[in-house]
């Protein structure tokens, strides 16, 4: 035992000379009285142990009283209720940081916050780091960044921020200049980390978020994402709109905060970008082909596929678009044929192999045209299988032969918008039976092109547009 005064050992030294009988006696009687001492002497001790570990949380977790020499533009908030939600949070934060270091870190306000701590189960494999703040603006999480996010050392940062800036009469300008700091910040700590910029969600003018700002500032964070190849911007603002643009009173019962039915699509829209990036869905596919089919993609690498020359009547549909079209999205000439075997991706990984899965993966630039053909044509009659799962408005396409299928978020971005089958964000399949130079296609059991002429032969194809859109299980059987 560790004495904090001297009487102890004095205590036990005077029992070795008292005669035996009275020795247990004085014994506990110097145990009582040096708890006694220790209890009187150490407790102001510990108090003012806690008294300056309360300071320094405190002060570690209050807002600065004036804007003066703080990084970013625009507002932060002061009012009391924020300040105790703020220090409370961030209290909360470095309690778990140490079981966060490494994980996947959501950024942002009271939507994100709302997911609570465990995201209510939804991200099971992960874990990821809630860092969400009721009330906080861009300005706020920029001053925050270091501690609640940096620190951790995380594989990736999802954010969605802006919405509170607005309310608050910040400029859409002033809101992605913020955006970019961030993004400046967590570069220059890791530059190979993928951060996910989600569209700021519908609200409403009665909420001061007019839909004409928001969908400013959305188009702003597009070009902030276009700077940047490991940011990715997902369109989690088309998936919630009405047609006024504002927010839908099924999803947002106050016009700002989404109900579980509007977490439940937020998830939906994340999970297949977090798939690609290696932290859902790990496990390989258990499907077996069916007799009679084989695999056009071997799951694991991009064999049996490649790039294509660019035609003339491409470079004519190319110069077209682009000269009608100012804002016509990008479309990379194929100066000659070059195969991917045994590559997992493309240059530039456009295209990536990942668990069983071709992905066409989001673009940088929001929109770029490019096509991945299998090295193989097929002329005779055959039947194509795949499945297919799209991101919120995303545009790919099945070449057959040579004309394009639409495959797509039908939901959102057609043409196809009335299916009833069709699941977004999930998993969905499409059946192509070619017979005479003529293609029936359907969508889980939905016709959408009755007879669409093909040539007699050609290759399998692959588009890919705006968002990200992956297939599994291509597989064909072609008749003799």
């Amino acid at each position: 035992m560790r004495y904090p005064v001297p009487y102890g050992p004095r205590l036990t030294a005077a029992i070795s000379t008292v005669p035996s009988q009275l020795s247990g006696y004085l014994l506990m009687q110097s145990r009582f009285i040096l708890a006694l001492l220790t209890l009187v002497i150490g407790w102001p001790l510990a108090v003012q142990g806690q008294e300056t570990a309360a300071v320094d949380t405190a002060t570690r977790f209050q807002l600065p009283a004036t804007d003066e020499g703080l990084a970013g533009e625009g507002p932060l908030r002061r009012q009391d209720w924020f300040q105790n939600v703020w220090r409370k949070r961030r209290e909360t934060f470095a309690a778990n940081a140490e079981s966060k270091q490494g994980h996947v870190v959501f950024l942002g306000d009271s939507i994100t916050q709302g997911w609570q701590d465990d995201f209510r189960g939804d991200f099971k494999s992960i874990e990821p780091a809630n860092r969400g703040i009721s009330g906080d603006t861009t300005r706020g999480m920029l001053l925050r960044l270091g501690e609640d996010v940096i620190d951790l050392d995380p594989a990736a940062v999802v954010i969605l921020a802006g919405t509170n800036d607005l309310e608050e009469g910040a400029e859409p300008q002033t809101i992605a200049g913020n955006m970019q700091l961030i993004v400046n910040a967590l570069r220059a700590h890791d530059a190979e980390m993928p951060i996910v910029i989600c569209n700021v969600f519908p609200s409403h003018e009665s909420k001061k978020r007019p839909a004409d700002k928001i969908k400013k500032l959305n188009q702003l964070y597009a070009d902030l994402a276009k700077k940047d190849g490991n940011v990715i911007v997902l369109d989690t603002w088309t998936m919630f709109a009405n047609d006024q643009g504002n927010a839908k009173k099924e999803e947002f019962p106050d016009l700002l905060h989404p109900n579980a039915v509007g977490y439940a699509k937020w998830e939906a829209a994340l999970r297949p970008v977090l798939a690609t990036l290696g932290f859902v869905e790990t496990e390989d596919d258990d499907f077996v082909i069916e007799e009679g089919f084989e695999s056009l993609f071997n799951g694991h690498d991009l064999t049996g596929w490649g790039f294509r020359k660019t035609t003339d009547a491409m470079l004519k549909s190319r110069d077209r678009w682009q000269s009608r079209d100012p804002h016509a999205p990008a479309w990379p000439i194929v100066e000659s044929d070059v195969a991917f075997d045994g590559k997992s991706k493309t240059p530039e990984g456009r295209y990536v192999a990942i668990h069983d899965r071709l992905v066409v993966t989001t673009p940088p630039e929001g929109r770029k045209i490019q096509q991945l053909w299998t090295t193989r044509e097929f002329p005779n009659d055959f039947e194509l299988r795949l499945e297919f799962r799209a991101t919120p408005n995303a545009d790919s396409g099945v070449f057959i032969r040579a004309p394009q299928l639409q495959c797509r978020d039908f939901a959102l971005a057609g043409p196809y918008k009335n299916l009833k089958n069709y699941a977004p964000q999930q998993w969905n399949t499409l059946v192509v039976a070619v017979h005479g130079g003529v293609a029936h296609c359907s969508c889980n059991g939905e016709v959408i092109e009755e007879a669409m002429k093909v040539p007699e032969t050609g290759p399998i194809g692959l588009e890919g547009d705006r968002g990200q859109v992956e297939y599994r299980r291509i597989r064909i059987k072609t008749q003799p």
